[in-house]
């Protein structure tokens, strides 16, 4: 069973993901976390952003592996490194490119095959895994999701003005709907939930009932 989280940054769709997984018992997959990697060894490599060609050489040449909460690139554990702002602001860059995306497509599939999977992005339901049988989109205010993201970095150690991270967001979200392939988008068959308000395990709750009523038997 393929369960799909879509949704904007920061409306919390890797913690909630990941949590659900683990109560259904099923895999998580943080496709986020893919281009990231991407763009953090294109940063460390200097690649010029505009060498389309070059940063999809250079996806097709990585390794990523995602061994439980953990991301490797090349056997590099590079898990705290892609979550800091310097890594969000560029992650764009591997987003919208076209080859890219379809290089980590193919990826996202695979991991998907026999598997129960819940999977969270900007493009899970409408493009990877258009026949998941759980289709869900996750939303929150753009000021709560500009709040939740300074929390979350300043737990790291990362503190960063309220104002520029609510900008650095009204960009990426206008980025990741425009762009050509891949937009985010809600699928024509996706529940859309709202987490303002509402705590993480509040909300966790609330998707494993939707995902074992879809599951056969009502999740039996």
């Amino acid at each position: 069973m393929i369960v799909t989280i879509d949704g904007p940054a920061g409306a919390g769709k890797s913690t909630v993901a990941r949590l659900l997984a683990h109560r259904l018992g099923f895999r998580f997959l943080d496709t986020g976390a893919m281009y990231r990697a991407v763009a953090l060894a294109a940063h460390e490599r200097g690649l010029d952003w505009n060498d389309d060609a070059g940063l999809v050489a250079l996806a097709q040449g990585l390794c990523i592996e995602l061994p439980g909460d953990r991301v490797l690139v090349d056997g590099r554990d590079v898990t705290d490194t892609i979550r800091t702002v310097a890594v969000t602001n560029v992650t764009k860059h591997a987003a919208n490119n076209p080859g890219v995306r379809r290089h980590l497509v193919e990826l996202q599939r695979q991991h998907g095959v026999g598997e129960n999977l819940v999977t969270d992005g900007r493009d899970q339901g409408t493009v990877v895994f258009p026949e998941a049988a759980c289709k869900i989109y996750l939303v929150a205010g753009a000021e709560e999701r500009a709040r939740r993201r300074q929390a979350d970095l300043a737990a790291r150690g990362e503190p960063v003005p309220f104002e520029r991270l609510l900008a650095e967001q009204e960009r990426r979200d206008a980025s990741d709907a425009n762009r050509d392939e891949g937009p985010l988008a809600k699928a024509a068959d996706a529940v859309e939930v709202c987490t303002d308000g509402l705590s993480i395990e509040q909300v966790v709750e609330r998707l494993e009932t939707l995902v074992r009523s879809r599951m056969p038997g009502g999740g039996r």
